[in-house]
C-alpha cells in the first residue's frame, strides 16, 4: 500500500501563498502563514516558486534523531507522523531534515508537519492554478520529481 501524496507542478505555482493561509486556518483557526505546514519557497528574481511539505522519506533522518520518538514513521500509511503529546519542542527533527521540514510552531511549542488535512488537503482544494495535487503514490512519476529537485538544487547553487 502506497497511499496518497502531494505532487507539485512548480511551473503552475504563482507564489500567491494561498496554500499557506488555508493550511494555517485549517490547523490553527488563524490566517497565519508562519504556522502553516506547507511553505512556498520563492526565488522572485528568477520567477521560481515551489510549495514544499514533508517528503515522507523512506529513511527519514527526523525519526532517527527524535529523542522521544514523537517523530516516527507510520509503515502502514508510508508517512512520517509527529505525536504532539510526545514532542518536547527540541527542534532536532527540524535540523536533521535536508528539506527544511518539519516546522516548529512557536504558539503550541511543538514541531508540526503536513498531515494531508486528514485526507482532504486544503492546499489542493484552494489552489486556483492547480499547482498542487493529491494523488496515489504509485502514479507519481519519478522523472517529474527528479526534475523538480534538480531545478531546486540548481537554484540553490545560484544563490551561493
Amino acid at each position: 500500500m502506497y497511499g496518497k501524496v502531494l505532487v507539485v507542478e512548480h511551473e503552475k505555482c504563482t507564489g500567491c501563498r494561498q496554500c499557506e493561509l488555508v493550511c494555517s486556518v485549517f490547523h490553527n483557526g488563524t490566517s497565519n502563514p508562519s504556522r502553516a505546514r506547507i511553505k512556498v519557497m520563492k526565488w522572485e528574481h528568477v520567477g521560481f516558486y515551489l510549495p514544499m511539505t514533508c517528503q515522507n522519506c523512506e529513511k527519514p533522518f527526523c525519526t532517527e534523531v527524535c529523542p522521544t520518538k514523537a517523530c516516527h514513521r507510520d509503515i502502514e500509511n508510508q508517512r512520517v507522523i509527529i505525536d504532539k503529546d510526545k514532542c518536547i519542542g527540541c527542534k532536532t527533527c527540524v535540523v536533521a531534515c535536508p528539506f527544511g521540514h518539519p516546522f516548529f510552531d512557536p504558539i503550541d511549542r511543538v514541531t508540526v508537519k503536513c498531515d494531508y488535512c486528514d485526507g482532504e488537503p486544503q492546499c489542493v482544494r484552494f489552489c486556483e492554478v492547480k499547482a498542487i495535487d493529491y494523488v496515489e503514490a504509485d502514479r507519481v512519476q519519478m522523472a517529474k520529481r527528479r526534475e523538480v529537485f534538480t531545478k531546486f538544487s540548481d537554484l540553490l547553487k545560484i544563490e551561493r
